[in-house]
């Protein structure tokens, strides 16, 4: 594990009105890919993923991680974004500070399940490895609505999530995967991660559940180092 202290630098861009906050942790030598950590939605912010981030960086890689809009240091209110409005910014990240055709890793948490998806349709080739990590999907008719706009109510119509476009996006994913989920998760429907390890079955997919974890999985990497090692040496494998 890196000295955070030492090794996370903190920096903020300017992305249309809005000032997101990110860390940047920089691995030492000849960088072949660089991992983007995203968490979830409500009180999540990028602080739930540097130890996360730490644990990547340790094994060779730089580590992205930002804040979107209304979360965490970033301006901005969250009701006012979406899932496209989400996935904006971060494509936005990487396109400011990858080089053009590295590859990259994707971890996302929660809600950030989806974003990960809509990224792999982005990005195709270029992700070699993605976590998921208590994953959210949702119904491709609520991407671009506001979440104080109709959102809540598009996700909650039954099964609307066998709607979404992230489950075609697992599909025709190839490269590693690693779903890690709580042994019982109080926010995410058993049915919903089932679909989505049927759905990766042709990538390189390992499953990982975590009996004392909670929905929550980034305070829990957090707390618990040899899990979170356990998660980061089967991404990277």
């Amino acid at each position: 594990m890196l000295d955070e202290a030492a090794a996370v630098e903190r920096h903020w861009v300017d992305f249309e009105k809005e000032r997101l906050a990110y860390y940047h942790i920089r691995a030492t030598g000849e960088i072949p890919r660089t991992a983007v950590l995203m968490h979830g939605a409500g009180a999540s912010d990028k602080e739930r993923t540097v130890a996360l981030g730490c644990e990547i960086a340790a094994a060779g890689h730089d580590v992205l991680a930002l804040d979107f809009t209304g979360q965490g240091e970033s301006s901005g209110v969250l009701k006012e974004s979406s899932l496209q409005q989400r996935f904006r910014q971060v494509s936005f990240l990487i396109d400011a500070l990858v080089r053009a055709g590295d590859q990259l890793i994707l971890v996302g948490f929660s809600l950030s399940g989806q974003t990960v998806a809509d990224l792999l349709v982005h990005y195709g080739g270029r992700i070699a490895a993605i976590g998921l990590c208590s994953p959210a999907i949702y119904t491709q008719a609520a991407w671009g609505v506001r979440f104080d706009s109709g959102f809540t109510e598009l996700i909650r119509q039954e099964n609307s999530w066998l709607e979404s476009g992230a489950l075609d996006a697992f599909r025709a994913f190839r490269g590693r995967s690693v779903l890690a989920v709580p042994a019982q998760d109080n926010v995410i429907p058993p049915e919903v991660t089932e679909n989505i390890a049927a759905a990766l079955a042709n990538s390189r997919l390992s499953r990982l559940v975590f009996p004392r974890a909670g929905h929550q999985l980034g305070p829990y990497f957090r707390d618990n180092p040899a899990d979170c090692g356990q998660f980061v040496s089967m991404l990277l494998s």
